[in-house]
């Protein structure tokens, strides 16, 4: 087969696993329906034989779809969301907190460059008033700005215009915020206020960057809050572990 019609077969296959998953996402297809037949799908779509089958594959390989054999093929249950899905019930450890970190480093660097060449006049406005709500519950002491700290991380992730960062890190929810989970000795007896006002620092760096439409720079910032959350950690690791240790 010529180099050509491959491509264009190919084409076709990706034409078709696509109009069939939107199909499938806007409940066209109902979960133990039947899919139309080979032949249907054929004349619905003007592809051969070949091009139905390979798509059909895909969706079977994507986990939508099983295909019982001289049945038919019959749409499943979504199981792409339980996959990903992180049991935030297992983040109970400071250790577990640390490597969440260790993940969200590597995520939210990137989301952070993709947001500065993305975003919209919209998501500043709504990055500058989540700034602003951390800094009045710091002023009032309400103790309600790990809502205002996760909602900037979310807005971050949402001005990607890549749904998945966003996506990944509600799954998290405030679990990605490390002192709503870690209960230490350590952390406690840190200034809570003085520790809110660097992480806030920390947060207008990552907003100007962005702001400038500077990827490089909102990178380098959203890296070194988050390598600080992991550093501020580990210490508090340390202190716990040696006084577990003390007589």
């Amino acid at each position: 087969m010529a180099t050509g019609t491959v491509r264009r077969s190919r084409s076709l296959t990706q034409d078709v696993v696509t109009a069939l998953s939107e199909r499938i996402r806007n409940g066209e297809f109902h979960v133990g329906e039947k899919l139309p037949t080979e032949s249907e799908l054929m004349e619905s779509f003007g592809v051969s034989r070949t091009v139905i089958r390979e798509a059909i594959s895909r969706l079977q390989a994507g986990g939508l779809v099983e295909t019982r054999h001289g049945i038919g093929t019959f749409l499943l249950e979504p199981q792409n969301e339980q996959q990903l899905r992180i049991r935030t019930a297992n983040i109970l450890t400071m250790l577990d907190v640390i490597a969440i970190l260790e993940l969200r480093i590597s995520l939210e660097t990137e989301a952070a460059g993709l947001a500065a060449l993305r975003r919209t006049d919209a998501h500043v406005h709504q990055l500058r008033a989540v700034l602003d709500e951390f800094v009045e519950h710091i002023r009032k002491k309400t103790g309600n700005a790990v809502v205002s700290d996760v909602a900037f991380h979310l807005l971050v992730a949402t001005a990607t215009g890549n749904r998945y960062f966003h996506d990944i890190l509600k799954q998290l929810g405030k679990a990605i915020i490390p002192r709503t989970r870690v209960d230490s000795v350590a952390l406690a007896e840190s200034d809570r206020v003085r520790y809110l006002e660097r992480v806030h620092l920390e947060h207008e760096d990552i907003y100007n960057a962005i702001v400038r439409k500077d990827p490089d720079a909102a990178r380098a910032a959203m890296r070194t809050h988050l390598a600080n959350s992991r550093e501020r950690l580990r210490k508090a690791q340390e202190v716990v572990a040696h006084q577990d240790q003390s007589p």
